[in-house]
């Protein structure tokens, strides 16, 4: 990194110190022309070299970032009608049973309280992620790990067995994770109580919904809840605006690229009001569920045949806008785990 930049701010000095205008030729109109020139050149190179050098800095994951109260109950669920719906981006027909789904996804607040009250219980426990199961980096070699009960494995060319036993549900020394743990109660890092919950895995996502007597959406379901029955893209409708989701380069509140970097916003940020001068436009999906675009990726439910993936919807705060349509899937192994992917459940 540092050779590649020294190397490129190298270049751009020496073509500010060369002149397009031979010397020989020059008069003073032409003099003042190359003149000005190699000064924009310079300016030009300073600026390059400041974009370079904030680029590469940094990102204090534990700097302050504003607090806002949406005003927005995260505790409370909508109900989505049975029926057809337009589904994917060539618009099939799919048709779901009525479902509850939560309004927010799941926050911090809300996981922290629950894993507390497991880990007293013996429904979780402290395990080491270093074994088959969930390999991660050396430095996160802890987590909290719960029973799992295993998916009937096919033998298809790349799947991997998920078999019955303890899987990781979020790690414990990961600088990313919004929580503090202090050996016996989670509780939230100061500002993030009604952020998403993130750096939590498909298995841990599946456990808290089990818990609360839920489950995650399937992917029909989850679409359907994003963008009601007439085939919009977004939840709010047809067109994309910065003030309406959490996404890369989006200039909200929490994109701050030379102090904290890119952060999710509170649960229901986006829902019309003004904070501090910043207006938000609504985002609410037809059925009343906010977030559906941007923000994080939320694990879905499905586990299909053959295959260990796990599908996620959504897109999130580091992804371009053209993720946040409604049909967009990603997919990871169900043990992974990042600051942009959270959750949300139904029943």
């Amino acid at each position: 990194m540092n050779t590649r930049f020294m190397s490129l701010r190298a270049n751009v000095f020496q073509r500010a110190e060369q002149s397009p205008i031979k010397r020989a030729t020059l008069t003073p109109s032409r003099l003042l022309i190359g003149t000005a020139r190699q000064r924009m050149c310079r300016a030009i190179a300073f600026a390059t070299t400041f974009i370079l050098l904030t680029a590469c800095a940094p990102v204090n994951l534990d700097a302050p970032i504003p607090t806002f109260e949406t005003g927005v109950d995260s505790n409370a669920w909508t109900q989505v009608p049975a029926g057809e719906f337009l589904f994917g981006q060539h618009e099939t027909v799919e048709t779901t049973e009525a479902f509850e789904m939560m309004i927010t996804d799941v926050t911090v607040s809300q996981y922290t309280a629950w894993l507390t009250e497991a880990l007293a219980s013996g429904a979780v426990s402290i395990g080491e992620l270093n074994g088959k199961k969930a390999k991660v980096p050396a430095a996160q070699q802890s987590g909290i790990v719960g029973f799992y009960p295993g998916d009937t494995f096919h033998g298809v060319k790349h799947e991997e067995k998920i078999e019955a036993g303890d899987w990781i549900f979020i790690p414990l020394d990961d600088p990313a994770s919004r929580f503090i743990f202090d050996g016996k109660t989670f509780t939230p890092k100061p500002g993030y109580e009604n952020h998403p919950m993130t750096n939590v895995t498909w298995f841990g996502a599946w456990a808290y919904c089990g818990a609360i007597g839920g489950r995650l959406p399937t992917e029909i379901e989850w679409e359907k809840a994003a963008r009601g029955v007439d085939g919009r893209p977004f939840p709010w409708g047809e067109e994309m605006s910065r003030e309406r989701a959490n996404f890369y380069a989006s200039r909200d509140p929490f994109e701050e690229m030379s102090t904290f970097g890119s952060q999710t916003s509170p649960v229901g940020f986006y829902n019309g009001k003004t904070y501090n001068g910043y207006q938000t436009l609504n985002n609410a999906s037809p059925d009343g569920l906010y977030d559906m675009a941007g923000n994080v990726w939320q694990w879905t439910g499905d586990v299909y045949e053959g295959l260990h993936y796990r599908f996620m919807r959504g897109g999130s705060k580091d992804t371009y806008e053209m993720d946040l349509r409604a049909w967009v899937r990603n997919n990871a192994t169900p043990t992974y785990f990042s600051p942009g992917v959270g959750f949300r459940c139904v029943k």
